[in-house]
Parts: structure tokens; C-alpha cells; sequence
């Protein structure tokens, strides 16, 4: 039997923990059999008051070890207190498969869960996360990543791709695209995904870097080194680079990248423009790197957007 802790601080986001902790409990349906057991925990046990008012009973972490032990998100403050940075090395150390849903990675960070690894979360907390905890390599673009037997993943319904994956590396794909079906969710999430899209809504807190990022989306079919965008913030490159990184998360470079893809893909859906003329006017120099950037963001090319655009049109 897998055991699967689900661990909870107040202010604790009810669908962050609702949504993966549904996923494993589908599997009974799915598989046949119950291969896990299931326990929502917290440090010292007893009612635990979400962020909506919402109170849910919870179990001591006590001395059971955890095989999976799932870290719910919620208000950033209550996880940094000193016990649940505490509980939170006690169960890493007894668990094989670590994991976070949304600002649950705050948590893992303070207990240095992260440091030197790839991590996740919500979009709106990407640069918080990079400026508070410099050693982590927070990617905010990303659904979810594994960076060996630590997992992360982004904000609200993203806890249950999160799940599915982590259901698939043990159960196979079968079963996890069975319980996708019962959830009425995608099994592999297409593109559209609200971490990629906040790109351009991207707010960063110093005038300068706003200033870059809008001058990088009024010229993207233009060449957007990062000696041209840091004129633009009027700061030295190596200046503007840490500045950037420090207050959206992204480097300039993958950020140009995010905000080309993105035009890309609403000209796509918008109209039956050429795939190498949209290329040219999002500033990608040929259709070929377009598309391996949309593989490497999306998971898919640029023309399945377009078929599946299609395919909707004709239901």
C-alpha cells in the first residue's frame, strides 16, 4: 500500500487540496483496487481552517512515514512558521516522492527543499518565490516539473495534472487517462494554459522592467538581445539581467520567447495567416524554431493548434 500524505497549514486553499486528493481517490474506480491510503495530515493534527472559512479535520504527523507526501498551497505566511518548516523536514526525510501544489513550494523552499532544483508555482507568486529563495530555479511557465523525487506544481486546477502525472509514473497511462475521463479534465493539458498566458499580463514591480516588456511586445518582430532591452530600461545589461530575473522570475531571453509564442498562437487561432508568415511577424526567424518552441512551452507544434481550432469549428 502507497501512503499518500496530504499536508495542510492554516489558510490552507481547499481546491488545492481537493483537486489532487480527488485524482488518487478515483483510482479505486479506475484500477479496481485501492493501491493507496490516503490521509490528510498536519503538524499537530486536529481542525485546520482553510483561506475560505472552511474547517477540515486532520491527522498528527506523528511518527508514520509517508511514502508521497503532498504539500497543500494556500496563505504563504502560516507555512513559514518555524514548526511546519519543522514537520515539513521531518516528512521529507521519511518520504520517497516529495511534491506541492501552488504556494506549497513556499514551503518547501523554506525548509531548503529546493535549493539548486527546478521549481513551480502560481504565476502571481513565481517572483516572489525567485527573490525570497535565489537558490531555487523557479520556472513560472511550467504546469508542473519533476526535478528528481521533488515535484511542483502551479496554482488551483493544476494539482490535478500534477496528480495524474505522478498516478501515471506509478500506475501506468491507462489508468491515469481512465481517471481523467471520470474527472472531466484533460489527460495531458493542451496549450492555452493560464501559467503561459499571465506572460503578457506580466506586472514586475520597478517601472524599468515594465518598460522593457512593453517595449519587447510593441517590437517582437524585431532581434530583442538583451543589451537592446536593457537600453530600453536604461540599466547595464548585467544590471537589467538580474533585475529581470529577480522580479518576473524569467530571464529576458525566455521571456521573449514566451511573448513571441503567445502572439503566435493567437494569430493562429484567429485567422488562416501562413504558419512561416506568422513566424516572420512574431520575430522567430523560421517556422522550424517557432515550432520548437511551441513543443518545448506546449508540448505541441504550432499547427495542432490550428487542426484543433478546426476540429471545433465542424462539431
Amino acid at each position: 500500500m502507497h501512503r499518500i500524505g496530504f499536508f495542510v497549514c492554516h489558510g490552507h486553499d481547499a481546491l488545492d487540496l481537493a483537486g489532487p486528493l480527488s485524482a488518487f481517490r478515483q483510482v479505486a474506480t479506475a484500477a479496481g483496487h485501492t493501491p493507496y491510503e490516503l490521509r490528510v495530515i498536519s503538524r499537530a493534527g486536529g481542525p485546520v481552517t482553510g483561506n475560505a472559512g472552511l474547517s477540515i479535520e486532520t491527522k498528527p504527523i506523528g511518527r508514520r512515514a509517508f511514502d508521497t507526501v503532498i504539500f497543500v498551497g494556500g496563505d504563504i505566511d502560516p507555512m513559514s512558521e518555524p514548526e511546519n518548516i519543522a514537520a515539513a523536514r521531518k516528512l521529507n526525510s521519511r518520504a520517497s516522492r516529495v511534491a506541492s501544489v501552488c504556494t506549497g513550494a513556499f514551503l518547501l523552499a523554506e525548509a531548503g527543499l529546493l535549493d539548486d532544483l527546478k521549481a513551480t508555482t502560481h504565476w502571481r507568486y513565481s517572483a516572489q518565490l525567485q527573490s525570497r529563495f535565489p537558490r531555487v530555479r523557479v520556472e513560472s511557465d511550467k504546469i508542473f516539473i519533476a526535478d528528481g523525487r521533488i515535484w511542483t506544481s502551479a496554482g488551483i486546477a493544476s494539482g490535478i495534472d500534477l496528480a495524474l502525472a505522478l498516478i501515471e509514473k506509478d500506475m501506468g497511462s491507462e489508468t491515469a487517462r481512465t481517471i481523467s475521463r471520470l474527472m472531466v479534465v484533460p489527460y495531458r493539458r493542451p496549450g492555452g494554459q493560464s501559467q503561459f498566458s499571465a506572460m503578457s499580463q506580466m506586472e514586475p514591480e520597478s517601472d524599468r522592467i515594465r518598460i522593457a516588456l512593453n517595449f519587447a511586445r510593441e517590437h517582437l518582430a524585431e532581434a530583442l538581445p538583451v543589451e537592446r532591452l536593457a537600453d530600453a530600461a536604461r540599466l547595464s545589461p548585467r544590471q537589467f539581467g538580474r533585475a529581470f530575473r529577480r522580479e518576473t522570475g524569467e530571464t529576458p531571453a525566455k521571456a521573449v520567447e514566451r511573448l513571441r509564442v503567445e502572439a503566435a498562437r493567437l494569430r493562429l487561432q484567429d485567422g488562416s495567416e501562413p504558419i512561416e508568415q506568422i513566424a516572420l511577424a512574431v520575430g522567430f526567424t523560421d517556422p522550424d524554431r517557432m515550432r520548437r518552441a511551441f513543443v518545448k512551452l506546449y508540448g505541441h507544434p504550432p499547427q495542432s493548434i490550428r487542426r484543433e481550432n478546426r476540429r471545433l469549428a465542424n462539431r
